[in-house]
């Protein structure tokens, strides 16, 4: 393409970026607005999430749902709140269910709905796919600022909002790209690594064996001196590999981080001293029902609970409320829903999610530091930032 000017261009079009789009269009209806995509198709990303389903939000999102910063999380997410999401995606025609786990759905069940929701809410935005941005230079004055270089030709733009995402599932298009660019105006950007990412285990440990089976258990992750760092309860879910599941993936980003031991109690709830009461005092079936029989077994052994020595019994009650889990390493960001690290909070000015590094720049979604449970918080960061980011950039056209 020749070079052209924008009032606004968007850097990635994910979540966060055809949010900030759509917002930016509607606060400034005569901008010109371009959202740059490397990828051939928009929102490959949304398509996979929630197994095909996109898990568009929870129905309560919290500031203690993330990592990072909780205050300035909390400045964020105050100014969408998740009836303010579900109400713009009814507006797009998306209306949402909520299910037991509380996470809200598109009642089609298709994440395509979302996508296309999104899309013809960008009706009036150009979107060009297949194009990788490779550099963006700030130059003075106000108008057009910001010089930017694609694979396939140069634009100009008065304002800049990066929504590059981080480096999870880089197929899609996340593949860390967009810190170079933040690097490049100004910014420093913490240390990056998978969250929300499967566990491998030490090849032939027991657990690989029961791969297909799941158990409510509770995950801690132990630093020096036994200190409990995070602990999550949850589904656990046994694979070929090592361990998923919802818990596994909550509680991943603190092994990852704190690079300590990690431990599952099969039995959320009870303790060492509760459940060895408990079998010394009923024995029999006591166990029988409270997990997978697949699991039990292999807990069991070849001991008979109605003839428990001391030391039979201690070892079992051992194994039910603090096995170690002898983690090898994470799956990797192919695996990883997203990422933790980026671009530091404290870098932005989270009113406006406006640069405190470089004017005319806003930073939205997955390539700042912050990172949240699995459930929908995630995007619901990104509707929020997003948000934020487009009405701020074009309010600022009219300075």
């Amino acid at each position: 393409m020749d070079q052209q000017s924008y009032d606004i261009a968007v850097v990635g079009a994910g979540a966060a970026g055809l949010t900030a789009a759509i917002f930016a269009r509607r606060a400034a209806p005569e901008a010109r607005i371009v959202a740059l995509d490397g990828a051939p198709k928009i929102g490959a990303k949304i398509l996979i999430s929630g197994g095909g389903r996109c898990n568009v939000t929870h129905d309560v999102v919290t500031p203690d749902d993330f990592n990072g910063n909780r205050n300035a999380v909390a400045r964020v997410l105050r100014t969408f709140t998740v009836e303010q999401t579900a109400a713009w995606f009814a507006e797009m025609g998306v209306t949402l269910k909520r299910e037991e786990t509380g996470k809200l759905f598109p009642t089609t069940d298709r994440a395509r709905t979302v996508v296309d929701a999104l899309l013809r809410a960008c009706e009036r935005v150009e979107i060009r796919t297949g194009t990788r941005v490779t550099a963006i230079e700030c130059g003075a004055g106000f108008s057009p600022r910001f010089t930017i270089q694609t694979t396939r030709a140069e634009a100009r733009a008065t304002c800049v909002i990066l929504a590059t995402g981080g480096r999870s599932v880089p197929k899609t298009g996340s593949d860390g790209g967009g810190y170079a660019l933040a690097r490049a105006l100004g910014h420093t950007v913490t240390e990056t690594f998978p969250a929300l990412v499967p566990l491998i285990l030490e090849p032939g440990h027991w657990m690989t064996s029961l791969s297909g089976t799941s158990a409510e258990v509770e995950l801690t992750v132990k630093g020096e001196r036994g200190k409990v760092l995070a602990r999550h309860r949850g589904s656990m879910l046994f694979t070929h590999f090592g361990i998923s599941g919802p818990v596994t993936l909550d509680i991943s980003r603190h092994w990852i981080a704190a690079k300590g031991e990690l431990f599952v109690n099969f039995l959320p709830g009870e303790t060492f001293e509760s459940l060895d009461r408990q079998l010394t005092q009923v024995r029999g079936n006591l166990l029988r029902g409270r997990l997978p029989q697949r699991l039990l077994d292999v807990l069991l052994g070849e001991a008979k609970m109605h003839q428990l020595t001391k030391e039979e019994r201690r070892r079992i009650v051992r194994a039910l409320v603090e096995t170690p889990v002898p983690v090898v390493r994470d799956r990797g960001f192919d695996y990883a829903e997203v990422t933790a690290g980026g671009v530091p909070l404290s870098e932005v000015d989270l009113s406006t999610m406006h640069s405190r590094k470089c004017d005319g720049l806003y930073l939205c979604g997955e390539i700042l530091d912050v990172d949240g449970r699995i459930g929908g918080y995630n995007f619901q960061w990104a509707w929020a930032s997003g948000k934020l980011a487009g009405e701020h950039a074009a309010r600022s056209l009219h300075r």
